[in-house]
């Protein structure tokens, strides 16, 4: 299966369960990958047949500024809004990365990843 993606999306909100995450926010990266049939646009050279990526951007960033206490539930609304969008889409692969959450200790980031088939 083919697949278009867009990763490193970076969005100022306000997810957390812990007051402070709710109050000061943070940046929150999104990495997102769609799986569909890319052959038309590959032999069409036509943005009808394949999923526009600025649109699939300005859909993850609305759905970024909607507060919300458990990243599951941030990705599962990206998620449907995505499969709503674009019939196109088969599968879906959507990671929420929280670069600086309230937890002690060294790493990288903490988050979560979904995988959704029609």
């Amino acid at each position: 299966m083919d697949k278009i993606f867009l990763h490193g999306m970076k969005f100022y909100a306000y997810h957390g369960v812990f007051e402070e995450e709710n109050k000061l926010g943070q940046i929150f990266v999104v990495d997102t990958e769609l799986s569909l049939d890319l052959t038309e646009a590959s032999e069409t050279d036509a943005l009808d047949t394949t999923v526009n990526y600025g649109e699939v951007f300005h859909i993850i960033e609305e759905e970024m500024k909607e507060p919300s206490q458990l990243l599951e539930h941030v990705a599962g609304r990206i998620a449907k809004k995505l499969f709503a969008h674009y019939n196109r889409v088969v599968a879906l692969t959507i990671r929420i990365t929280k670069e600086n959450p309230p937890i002690v200790g060294h790493y990288d980031g903490v988050g979560i990843e979904i995988h959704r088939v029609r």
